[in-house]
């Protein structure tokens, strides 16, 4: 998984990574809670306890958020893993 941005990617190893880099997307953004609430459509009770590490997002709301602060989430294939059996 990793995590697209107009500035370098990071390779992150699991959601924990993925939702911490939107946490600090979100502060250093310059917008308030209040502003991405608005402009996105996602509760800004929601959005506090995200940033507070009370609450994580389902997959349609970081999505929108990613989106919001002009990031893009990818999952890819692990590199040098085959397909597992039965899957």
């Amino acid at each position: 998984m990793n995590l697209r941005a107009s500035k370098p990617c990071a390779i992150l190893s699991g959601m924990a990574g993925l939702l911490n880099m939107m946490r600090k997307a979100m502060e250093t953004s310059g917008q308030s809670r209040y502003r991405i609430s608005k402009e996105t459509g996602i509760a800004e009770s929601v959005l506090s306890r995200f940033a507070n590490g009370k609450a994580v997002l389902t997959v349609e709301t970081a999505e929108r958020l990613a989106d919001h602060l002009g990031l893009e989430i990818v999952l890819r294939p692990k590199r040098g893993r085959g397909t597992r059996k039965g899957g």
